[in-house]
């Protein structure tokens, strides 16, 4: 009886982590559609994901621990402000080129974790890992269009620099988190998504003129699926979900993110990805994924 209810509560666990994944792929998706600033955009996400987490630890009464944020109080702040900034890069990046090749470019963070782990992890860089992180840099260079003819015309600089620009941080934020200390999840996202907070709300009030911004119920409704369902909702999932899996299992289900993002922008957005975007996807996906079971020891 006890094995057939951890099996059930596996089963479970794989549902809502799946969920998540397919939520997290569509927020490409609602950015491309609301008229506001990225920055603004972000501001709006991690206020309402904030507020609902809050509201729904506090429903389900999961307890959030003072002296766990306490005691990694400056990572949370720096992690925390680093997720605000990944936001505005992400979201710039959706802007200035196809959902698709965004998405592609932020699948960069594992390559980058990758490269920095030997000099600040002080983690051994494997030779599978070095031929993987060969293989994604090579899929960049297809995604990047530089191979197309016609070459640098060709390219949506803009947004490819945005997206790799977000990887890179968001490398970063999965660095920082790897030095925390005893913290339940919920904890740390409520406490790094404040903290996103506190950096995008001064940042959008000296950089945009908000008084002026208009919102449309259109617009208020985005921003409300972008901020309750692909940040409260999907987080609240997503943590649910990876307590009861085991680690080679959440990398191969986190790729169910990229593929639905990239699966709506040509069914939604009427993007079409050329030859050289699919090979360098592949690439960049495949050699990922390789390398993060590789790290979990499968």
């Amino acid at each position: 009886m006890e094995r057939q209810d951890n099996g059930q509560n596996e089963k479970n666990a794989k549902i809502r982590l799946m969920a998540a994944m397919f939520i997290f792929g569509t927020i490409g998706i609602f950015v491309r559609n609301i008229p506001l600033p990225s920055s603004v955009i972000a501001l709006a996400r991690g206020i309402i994901g904030t507020l609902f987490l809050i509201i729904f630890t506090g429903i389900k009464k999961i307890k959030i621990s003072f002296d766990e944020i306490k005691n990694n109080l400056i990572i949370l702040c720096l992690s925390g402000m680093l997720i605000g900034i990944h936001w505005i890069f992400l979201f710039e990046a959706y802007h200035h080129t196809t959902v698709a090749i965004a998405t592609l470019c932020y699948y960069l963070a594992p390559v980058f974790v990758i490269i920095a782990s030997p000099f600040i992890l002080k983690e051994k860089l494997s030779l599978k890992q070095a031929v993987c992180v060969a293989v994604a840099l090579v899929g960049m260079i297809f995604v990047s269009g530089v191979l197309k003819k016609g070459g640098l015309e060709n390219l949506q600089m803009t947004g490819i620099i945005f997206g790799i620009g977000a990887a890179a941080i968001y490398a970063t934020v999965v660095i920082l988190n790897k030095h925390l200390k005893q913290i339940s999840s919920y904890a740390m996202t409520i406490m790094q998504l404040g903290m996103a907070v506190m950096v995008l709300a001064p940042y959008t009030f000296l950089t945009q003129d908000v008084g002026k911004l208009t919102f449309s119920f259109m617009t208020i409704i985005l921003l409300g699926v972008v901020g309750i369902v692909n940040t409260g909702i999907t987080y609240g999932l997503y943590f649910s979900g990876i307590k009861e899996l085991k680690a080679h299992t959440i990398a191969i289900f986190s790729y169910i993110d990229p593929i639905v993002a990239i699966f709506l922008s040509i069914i939604v957005l009427r993007e079409k990805p050329d030859i050289f975007t699919i090979i360098g996807g592949a690439l960049i996906l495949g050699s990922t994924l390789v390398s993060e079971l590789s790290s979990h020891g499968k």
